[in-house]
């Protein structure tokens, strides 16, 4: 196919030798197939703020630390050079939490790179070598959801372990090949300790993947890992090797009603991107 343009001067560079076809377009990236070498790879092309469509970005970015206090300052006045830095924030927080995660234990695609809003990483395929399934794809037998449902809590609890929240996990950032889920698309994970909202996502991302196993298996529907996870995780002892009962008891006389009110938007906000996901998946396959 023709070099799509943000990608030549990784063809010119050597980085890439030769891009096969594209493999999606979404909202916010397109992503290609590429050969570099012998090795078939992914590039995913991040779109400029103003084609992206993620709503509430500010509340992702919420927290993220900027060490040079120049960008900090330009990105706060929203000048030319602040929104140029704002990208490569938004941009670079994908690669640095692959890295992170994947040295945390968690299964995402191995990054090798991001270079001008172009994150070159690992295709995650099946046994035959096609591109491994979204999760939203996939049925399963009960035992099977029981069983994929617990490594993606465990995903969870490594990635927390890290302090990072994921932000945005659903059946459709999750892919599935022979060896289980892999969990993709993290440029807005959010800083669990610095992030207002980073419980309520936490709950939202936790909920979202224990509905979805939970068609195969109902008996998942009455867990509450997200309220467990959390509890421990404020209390300072949730630890890598943790095991979860998917069992929480409210604190007696609980009646925290912004809690409530939180956990109402982040249901409504979760339905407006769900049903979008949907509309972007109907344009794909018409």
């Amino acid at each position: 196919m023709k070099t799509p343009k943000r990608l030549r001067p990784l063809v010119e560079d050597g980085i890439i030798d030769e891009v096969i076809g594209q493999l999606m377009s979404g909202k916010e990236a397109t992503v290609y197939t590429v050969r570099c070498g012998t090795e078939i790879r992914c590039a995913k092309v991040y779109k400029e703020a103003v084609k992206r469509s993620f709503k509430k970005a500010t509340q992702y970015q919420e927290g993220r630390k900027v060490r040079n206090s120049r960008r900090a300052r330009a990105m706060e006045k929203g000048s030319k050079y602040g929104r140029k830095q704002q990208e490569e924030t938004w941009q670079n927080a994908e690669v640095d939490a692959l890295y992170l995660l994947a040295n945390a234990g968690v299964r995402v695609p191995v990054p090798y790179g991001c270079f001008d809003g172009v994150l070159l990483m690992e295709l995650v395929t099946d046994d035959t070598g096609a591109v491994a399934p979204r999760l939203g794809d996939v049925s399963m037998s009960a035992e099977q959801a029981r069983e994929d449902h617990a490594i993606v809590m465990q995903y969870v609890v490594l990635m927390l372990c890290v302090g990072i929240v994921h932000g945005d996990l659903s059946e459709f950032n999750v892919l599935v090949d022979d060896y289980g889920p892999v969990i993709i698309d993290l440029p807005q994970a959010v800083d669990a300790s610095a992030n207002n909202h980073a419980e309520a996502m936490l709950e939202r991302d936790v909920n979202n993947m224990t509905q979805y196993y939970g068609q195969f298996a109902p008996d998942l529907l009455d867990s509450r890992y997200a309220k467990e996870m959390w509890a421990l995780y404020e209390e300072g002892t949730l630890k890598p090797d943790t095991e979860l009962t998917g069992n929480f008891t409210d604190p007696e006389g609980n009646s925290d009603v912004d809690s409530v009110l939180e956990e109402i938007k982040a249901v409504l906000f979760e339905e407006q991107k769900r049903q979008e996901r949907l509309a972007e998946n109907d344009d794909l396959d018409s």
